[in-house]
Parts: C-alpha cells; sequence; structure tokens
C-alpha cells in the first residue's frame, strides 16, 4: 500500500532514506548515502517543482488524449475535478461514480472526492490532503496526489525478481543499459543528466532509432534531445523533460525522472510482453505442426503395412493342393522368396512403426496434447492382430506345403509301383482265358488227359501265387484313392479291370478242373517224371519271377538307417543264391533224366512237357536276368546309401550351426533384459551403450544367412527332420526377429527418457531415482508394476498420494517408516485418479515410460491451453478476439496462415468484421480435458 503521507513529504521536504516512492523506502547502500547528501544541499529546490510540472503534465495527457483531451495548467485544469476523474478511468480502465456537473465549489468539491475516493480503494493510503486542497489550486499538494497516481498506476507493479516498484524499475535500467559504455545508472537523478541512459534504453530494444556510437558524454543537451525527440516520434513517449531544465540542474528531480523512465519501461514491455506470447504461440504451433505430421506419416505407414498383409494372408490361406512334385516345390520356392526378401522389410517397418508411435505420444504428453488416436483399424493393436493372423497363416502354409510334398512323393512312389506290378500281373494273365477254355481234353489221350491235369494244377498253384499280387494291386490302388491321387480314376478303372479278370480266371480255372477230374477216372496214365519236374519248376520259376520284381522294386528311404536296412536284406536275399542254384541244377536234372531215360529206351517223346510250360531254356533265361539284377540293385542301393550318408552330413552341418546361433539369440535377449532393468551410468552414456550392442548383434546377421542357406539345402535334399538339433529354421527366425525388436525398443525407451528429461528439466539424479525405485518394486524383472507395486513405489520417492503431492520435508525412508507407523491408508479415490492416467487401457500394469510421464508433469511445468490464450490476447490487445491481419503482423507467415485456417469464426456480443476465435483454438490444442 502506497502511504501518501511519506510520498507527500519526500515531495516537500526532498527525498530521505525513510520514504522513497511505492512500497516504502527500500535504497540500495551508496546510492542512499548519496541521497543525503543531496538532501542537505537542495531541500528546496524551485527546479524541481518546474520538473515536475512539466512531466506530470505531460503524462497526464498521453493518457488524456486517449479521451480526447488534455491539460495546460496542472494545478488549475484539475480543480473542478472533472478531467481528474476522466484521469483515473483512463488509466485504470474502470468507470468512477458519475460527476457532479455544476459550477459551484460543493459541486468541485464532491467530484474531487469521489476522484480521491477511487484512489484510496485502490489501496493508496492518502494521509493530509482533502479536496479543499485541491479545488483552491494548491499546486504542491496537487503534484503530491498526481505523483501519488503516478506510483500507483504506473510504477507500484514494476517489479524485477521480486524487488520494490522503485527498486524493480532500477533494475529494469541497469539490465538494460549494463552492455554500454559511459552509462552508470544508479539512482534516478544524476545518472541520468548526460543523457546517454535515455538513449542506451531506446538503443537497447530499437537500435534502428539510435546511432549511440556517434554519441558524446560532454554533450548532454544535444544526447538528452536527441532521446526525448525520437521516444516522442517514434515510441509515443511524450516529451516530458526539458534537457536544459536537467543540465543546468545539480540534481534533477527524482519523481520527474522516474515518471518518463516508466513510460519507457511500459512501452518497451509491452512490446516484450507481444513478442514473448508471440513466441509461446509459435513453439506451441510448431509442435501441432510436427505432431500433425508425424500422425500422417504413422497412419500411411500403418495403411501400407495393413494393406501388405491384407494380400499377403490370401495368398498364405491358399491351400489348393497341386498335381505334382514340381509345382508344390516352386510353391515352396515362392514362400522362401517370402520369408527372406519380403517378410523381413515389413518386420522392420512394423518394428519402426510401434517405436514412432510411442514416440509421437511420449511427445504429445511432453506438450500436453491429448494423445493420439489412429483412425479405425490403424491401431497398433490392429497391426499386431493382423500380424499375429499373418504369422499364423504363414507358420501352417509352410506345413502344408511340406506336408504336401511328402504326400506327392508318396503318390508318385505308389502309381509307379501300381503300373509296374500291374503291368507284371496283365502280361501273366495275357492269353490265360483262352487257355482255360480250351476244350482240348474231349479228344486227349489218357497221357494226355493226365498231362492236362497235371498241366492244369500246375496253373492252379501258379495262380494262387498270383493271388498276393493281385491283392497288393488292390491295396495300393485303395491307398491312392485314400490319398487323393489326382489320376485316381485312371487306376481304379485298371484295377477294377484286373479284379474282375481275376474273378472270370477263378472261375474259368474251377470250371476246367471239374471238366479234367471227370475225365481223369477213365484215364490214369502219368509220366511220373515229367510231373515231378512240373511241380518242382513252377515254384521255382514263381520264385525268379518274385525275386526279378523285388530287385526292379522302386523304394523310398529318409534316413541313413532305412537304407541299411535294405542294403541288409539284399545282403540276405544273396546268400541264398547257392542254394537256388543248386535248386535250378536240381530241376534241370529231372529234364535231363526224362530225356537219358526216352532215349534209353527208345522213347519217342510228343514234345515238351506236358505238364508245364516253364522249359529249361525258360528257367536259365531267368535265372540269368536275375544274376544281372543283382549288380544293379548293389548299385542303386549304394547310390542311395551315399545320399542318405550326404543328407546326414547336411543335418549335422545345420545341427552345428543351430545349436550355436540358438544359445547366441537366448543369451542376447536375456542380456538386454539385464541391461534394461539396470541401466548403469547416464542416460547418453546407456544410450550409446545399447547403440554399440545393437550394432553387435547387426553384425552377427552373417551367421543367420549362413544358417538360412544350410536350411535351404536341407529343404532342397527333400530332409523333414533332424534328431541332432532341437532348433528348427522357425525358432531361429522368431528368435532373432524378437531379438531385433527388442533391442530397438529397448533403445527407443531410453530415447523416450532423454526426450521426456530434456523437455521437463528432470535432473539425471532425479531419473536415477526414478529408475532405481521403479528397479526395486519390479520383483519379476518384467518391465511393469502392479497397482500396489506401483503405489509402493510411489511411497518410496515420498509421495503423499492422499494430496497427489510430493511432501518435499523428509527423506523417501523417513517417509515410509512414518506412513508405516501411523498405520497410513493410502487414499483409493486419489490412487484410482493416478492409475487412470498412467494405466489408460485398465491392463493392471504400469510401464517405466507411463511412470516417468506421470513423474515429471507432477514435478515440471508445462505448457497449458490458458497459457496459450493468454498469449493470443496479448497479441489480440486484450480483445476476446483476433484479426487475421494481427496474426499475420505477429506471427511467422507459415504459422500465422496456419492459425487462420484452422480458428472458428468469433460469435461475441463484441465481434468485429472478420473476427476469429483464438479461445477455442487454443482449447482444441490441448484437447478437450483442458476445457
Amino acid at each position: 500500500m502506497v502511504d501518501y503521507h511519506a510520498a507527500n513529504q519526500a515531495y516537500q521536504y526532498g527525498p530521505s532514506s525513510g520514504g522513497n516512492g511505492a512500497g516504502g523506502g527500500g535504497g540500495m547502500g551508496d546510492y542512499m548515502a548519496q541521497e543525503d547528501d543531496w538532501d542537505r544541499d537542495l531541500l528546496l529546490d524551485p527546479a524541481w517543482e518546474k520538473q515536475q510540472r512539466k512531466t506530470f503534465t505531460a503524462w497526464c495527457n498521453s493518457h488524456l488524449r486517449k479521451a480526447g483531451t488534455q491539460i495546460e495548467n496542472i494545478d488549475e485544469d484539475f480543480r473542478d475535478g472533472l478531467k481528474l476523474m476522466l484521469l483515473l478511468e483512463v488509466i485504470s480502465g474502470e468507470r468512477l461514480p458519475k460527476p457532479e456537473r455544476g459550477k459551484m465549489r460543493v459541486h468541485k468539491i464532491n467530484n474531487v472526492n469521489k476522484a480521491l475516493d477511487f484512489i484510496a480503494s485502490k489501496g493508496v493510503k492518502l494521509v493530509s490532503i482533502g479536496a479543499e486542497e485541491i479545488v483552491d489550486g494548491n499546486a504542491k499538494m496537487t503534484l503530491g496526489m498526481i505523483w501519488t497516481i503516478i506510483l500507483r498506476f504506473a510504477i507500484q507493479d514494476i517489479s524485477v525478481e521480486e524487488t520494490s516498484a522503485k527498486e524493480g524499475l532500477l533494475l529494469w535500467c541497469q539490465r538494460k543499459t549494463a552492455p554500454y559504455k559511459n552509462v552508470n545508472v544508479q539512482n534516478f537523478h544524476i545518472s541520468w543528466k548526460d543523457g546517454l541512459a535515455f538513449n542506451a534504453l531506446i538503443h537497447r530494444h530499437r537500435p534502428e532509432l539510435i546511432e549511440y556510437d556517434k554519441l558524446r558524454k560532454d554533450d548532454p543537451v544535444t544526447n538528452l534531445n536527441n532521446a526525448f525527440e525520437v521516444a516522442e516520434k517514434y515510441l509515443d513517449i511524450p516529451k516530458m523533460l526539458d534537457a536544459e531544465d536537467i543540465v543546468n540542474t545539480a540534481r534533477p528531480d527524482e519523481k520527474a525522472i522516474m515518471t518518463y523512465v516508466s513510460s519507457f519501461y511500459h512501452a518497451f514491455s509491452g512490446a516484450q510482453k507481444a513478442e514473448t506470447a508471440a513466441n509461446r504461440i509459435c513453439k506451441v504451433l510448431a509442435v501441432n505442426q510436427e505432431n500433425e505430421h508425424l500422425m500422417e506419416d504413422y497412419e500411411r505407414l500403418a495403411s501400407d503395412l495393413l494393406e501388405w498383409i491384407r494380400r499377403t494372408i490370401p495368398w498364405l490361406e491358399d491351400r489348393v493342393p497341386q498335381k505334382t512334385i514340381q509345382e508344390m516345390q516352386q510353391k515352396l520356392e515362392d514362400f522362401r522368396d517370402y520369408r527372406r526378401v519380403h517378410k523381413p522389410p515389413k518386420v522392420q517397418e512394423k518394428c519402426q512403426l510401434e517405436i514412432n508411435f510411442n514416440t509421437l505420444q511420449t511427445k504429445l504428453r511432453l506438450s500436453n496434447r491429448p494423445a493420439f488416436m489412429p483412425s479405425e483399424g490403424r491401431m497398433v493393436s490392429d497391426i499386431n492382430n493382423g500380424w499375429q493372423h499373418l504369422e499364423q497363416a504363414e507358420k501352417g502354409y509352410e506345413e502344408w506345403l511340406l506336408n504336401e510334398i511328402r504326400r506327392l512323393e508318396r503318390l508318385d512312389h505308389l502309381a509307379e509301383k501300381f503300373r509296374q506290378k500291374a503291368s507284371i500281373h496283365e502280361a501273366w494273365t495275357d492269353g490265360k482265358e483262352a487257355m482255360l477254355k480250351q476244350r482240348d481234353y474231349e479228344t486227349a489221350t489218357l497221357s494226355d488227359i493226365k498231362a492236362l491235369i497235371r498241366k492244369h494244377e500246375a496253373f492252379e498253384s501258379d495262380l494262387a501265387a498270383h493271388q498276393d499280387r493281385v491283392e497288393q494291386i488292390a491295396a495300393i490302388a485303395q491307398e491312392l484313392n485314400e490319398l487323393d491321387y489326382y489320376d485316381s480314376h485312371n487306376v481304379n478303372t485298371r484295377c477294377q479291370k484286373i479284379c474282375d479278370q481275376w474273378d472270370a480266371l477263378g472261375s474259368l480255372t474251377h470250371s476246367r478242373r471239374e471238366a479234367l477230374e471227370k475225365t481223369e477216372k477213365q484215364l490214369e496214365t502219368i509220366d511220373q517224371l515229367h510231373l515231378e519236374y512240373a511241380k518242382r519248376a513252377a515254384p521255382f520259376n514263381n520264385w525268379m519271377e518274385s525275386a526279378m520284381e523285388d530287385l526292379q522294386d522302386m523304394f523310398i528311404v529318409h534316413t541313413i538307417e532305412e537304407i541299411e536296412g535294405l542294403i541288409s536284406a539284399h545282403d540276405q536275399f544273396k546268400s541264398t543264391l547257392p542254394d537256388a542254384d543248386r535248386e535250378r541244377e536240381a530241376i534241370l536234372a529231372i529234364h535231363k533224366e526224362a530225356q537219358r531215360i526216352a532215349e534209353s529206351n527208345h522213347i519217342k517223346l510228343s514234345g515238351s512237357n506236358p505238364y508245364t510250360t516253364v522249359t529249361p531254356q525258360i528257367i536259365n533265361s531267368k535265372w540269368e536276368k536275375v544274376q544281372q539284377l543283382v549288380p544293379k540293385r548293389d548299385h542303386a542301393l549304394l547310390e542311395e546309401q551315399s545320399k542318405q550318408q550326404s543328407n546326414e552330413h547336411l543335418r549335422r552341418q545345420f545341427a552345428s550351426q543351430a545349436n550355436v546361433v540358438g544359445p547366441w539369440i537366448q543369451t542376447k535377449m536375456e542380456e538386454i533384459g539385464r541391461i534394461s532393468i539396470e541401466m548403469n551410468g547416464t542416460l547418453e552414456d546407456q544410450l550409446s551403450h545399447l547403440k554399440q550392442y545393437e550394432r553387435s548383434i547387426v553384425d552377427y546377421k552373417p551367421n543367420l544367412d549362413l544358417l538360412e542357406q544350410q536350411h535351404q539345402l536341407i529343404q532342397e535334399a527333400l530332409i523333414f527332420d533332424n534328431k541332432h538339433t532341437n532348433y528348427t529354421m522357425e525358432h531361429i527366425r522368431v528368435g532373432w526377429e524378437q531379438l531385433l525388436t527388442t533391442i530397438a525398443r529397448t533403445i527407443n525407451e531410453v530415447e523416450n527418457q532423454i526426450l521426456t528429461r530434456d523437455a521437463k528439466g528432470i535432473s539425471q539424479e532425479q531419473m536415477q531415482e526414478f529408475r532405481a525405485s521403479f528397479n526395486h518394486f519390479d520383483k519379476d524383472h518384467g518391465g511393469a508394476l502392479g497397482p500396489e507395486e506401483f503405489k509402493a513405489c510411489l511411497i518410496s520417492l515420498g509421495y503423499d498420494v492422499e494430496n497427489d503431492r510430493q511432501t518435499g520435508s523428509m527423506d523417501s525412508d523417513d517417509f515410509r517408516a512414518l506412513l508405516i507407523s501411523t498405520g497410513y491408508s493410502l487414499g483409493d479415490a486419489e490412487f484410482n485418479r493416478i492409475m487412470s492416467v498412467v494405466d489408460p487401457n485398465h491392463s493392471g500394469l504400469v510401464t517405466f515410460q507411463a511412470f516417468i510421464d506421470f513423474m515429471s508433469r507432477e514435478t515440471t511445468d508445462t505448457d497449458t491451453a490458458d497459457q496459450v490464450i493468454a498469449s493470443f490476447k496479448v497479441l489480440a490487445g486484450d480483445k476476446n478476439f483476433i484479426t487475421a491481419e494481427e496474426l499475420r503482423r505477429e506471427l511467422p507467415p507459415d504459422q500465422a496462415e496456419y492459425c487462420i485456417a484452422r480458428m472458428a469464426p468469433y460469435q461475441g456480443p463484441d465481434a468485429a468484421p472478420g473476427a476469429l476465435d483464438y479461445k477455442s483454438f487454443s482449447t482444441a490444442l490441448y484437447g478437450e480435458s483442458d476445457l
């Protein structure tokens, strides 16, 4: 509160250490001592009153001209109180009571009293002054009253670094003129006599108006007039002093100088305030523009990635089988290209998209903006769901391809086996129906009949021996049907034909046997020797046919054990060949014995053995064929053995590499988890360490490429299992992708922490304390806290959850102990509010980034919608709206147009043409939560 009595005494008797300006004394050491010396010499200097009259008159007119009037004589023109009341209304912006228009003394006194009452209502204590002195034209009282008004409305609100009004104004002058030579502002009188201080103030703020280097300290009149003229012409500050009065006075009047200097302060602080407001708005708009650009990039990248997933999933879910192995292998090769070439860049895009999203959200939180909500269908969760669907389809697709190749390989093998056995059977049955339909027994001799019977018995034996082959053919056809062989129709047709023919042969055989047995009763002669030959030749002939069939039988194996089993079986077969050869010699000996007896007894044989068609020539021919097939079978088996040995080498080679890469990836994942928990050193040290760690991981990529090459060789060799390792290529791929994603996310987390720390002004020690507390309560090292863990963490940091503030009165251990000892219970309502901030999705977990964001918001200041509104109001000249012209004048072009394009028309009652609503625009920048 201003003590007018003290101010009036200062006016009447000169400044003293006890009564100076607004808010009491407050001098500064030597300066006040100097003032005491001047007081003794210049107590009643009439020059002071002259300076005050001129200065106070000019000051009053600088305000009255806004109302279209002015004063000429300060002690005469305020006597009726009308212009005094008008002056107070202009400088305060408030309405005073309606003045009385009468000319009588009482009317004048009442008007002056209304003015004095208004001054008193503003906290100014008026002492020893009444309306009568003003009405009577008391110059000293009038000047004292005007000085009181100047103190209250022009000087009292000036404060720099919490100083008093006078000290604040002096400190402002000292700071602004500090860089200038020959200027040393220590007071409001002699420090201004040479005029350099006035010129320095103008040059500091408007350097284009003053050529300061050309001014001379020994020419004060020129200096003062230059400053006064420039201020009046360019700064709209009326000339309140005369240069000659100041120069010719030993000590200029302090009140006059302070009044004039306060006009400079208000002129320049207004410009500075507008500049500060414009800078704040530019900063806010720049943040918004950058965030919008990041949002557009996210939407575009998310759309591209989702579109790729949408196109790729139907291809992976297309399970239409092909008819040949070659076609299916081409599909497998296409899938390999997809895994090697097409998918890895998309994995990087997905990871980068998540990182960009997290960084964007962090920037929005740090700039007090609402969280970014992507358009429908483009959320990170939508991308993750689509990616999960993609990987499920991908896994099923590769498994289906391999199963189809196996099935087609099996089908080709079975189909070839079916054709081979069917051809052998069809060759055997050729002509058999015609033979069985012969009626040769009707005209045959007894010996012929016996021969026919024996021949038929041999045929039945042969027929029975072929029963197994027919069953095999039918079984193979059935298996081909079950495996959905593409040419099943022709297989079934051929199989049915064989079965029908087989049934016909059985029926014809039975009919012919009945006919022969009926005739046999009448015929009894039989050539026992031929019969014995026939009986032994038939099974041996069948054995040779079966042996030839087995030696030509196709085989398919997948392991070294399987081929070794076939070689062992073949070796066992070869061991039976000597016995078979002896059987052959015995059978041929029977034939030779029959011929020897016939020749020795001069018996003429009627040709070939009537009981069999298997001649010695046939036996020898087939035996020779068996002998030729044995080494061919040896070669085929050895060739397959070499192939399986090569496959085994490929398995071991892949396993050797996989058993190194797999554990390496697992170890790195564990190390990253440990690093993310420990986080030693500064954040920059941690970031450098993590990036170096990331480079070491990327440098390991050639080992993955080598493993992919080995895996391709294994698939090209159609190797489907590997007992030497538990790691599949799919496991390695997934592990590698998770490793790259994890290190990238960890780096991004540290970068966001740096961003948060720098934006919020959090010290390194605070960040380390936050991390240490978080890790202490993160018992499972999962990177997130449950509600109770989070509450305990807040308490450990000295956070009063009941009142949502940090106590600041004791360290965390003392605070925790106090809570425990007093049975402190955290407020559920307040804690639930905090949880809604750090866990907006209600997942039940608080991440470290969310924890840091919360702590930084609680401990630091940020721009708010109210601050931005206040800045716009400065640019708008205190209006409730702003015009496009004002925006273009105060802001850079791009940011001005940005605002104009987005501001709605102002709809208030005081709206002017082209008025724009800056309040709704500002609140929209920060989301509805700040409305």
